[in-house]
C-alpha cells in the first residue's frame, strides 16, 4: 500500500495497526520517502517455512527422533 506523508500524519494510528500484515510505502511529492513494515515478519516468515515443512501428523517425539535428540 502506498500513502502520502499527509496521509500518514493524519491516521498515524490506522496505518500502525495496518503495518502489523502488510508494508506500508510513504510517498512525498510522489516520490517514496519511507516504508512501514513490521520488524519481526521475516521471523514469522520463516517460522512458518519449517512448520510447514513438517507433515501435520508428525508427533513430537517423531520430530525428536527425526533431528536425532533423545
Amino acid at each position: 500500500m502506498s500513502i502520502t506523508a499527509t496521509e500518514l500524519k493524519m491516521n498515524l494510528s490506522k496505518y500502525l495497526e495496518l503495518s502489523e500484515t502488510e508494508d506500508i510505502y510513504i510517498t512525498q511529492y510522489g516520490k517514496v520517502v519511507a516504508k512501514l513494515t513490521n520488524p519481526f515478519q521475516n521471523k514469522i516468515d520463516i517460522a512458518n517455512s519449517l512448520f510447514e515443512s513438517m507433515p501435520n501428523t508428525m508427533t513430537l517425539e517423531e520430530a525428536k527422533e527425526r533431528r536425532g535428540e533423545e
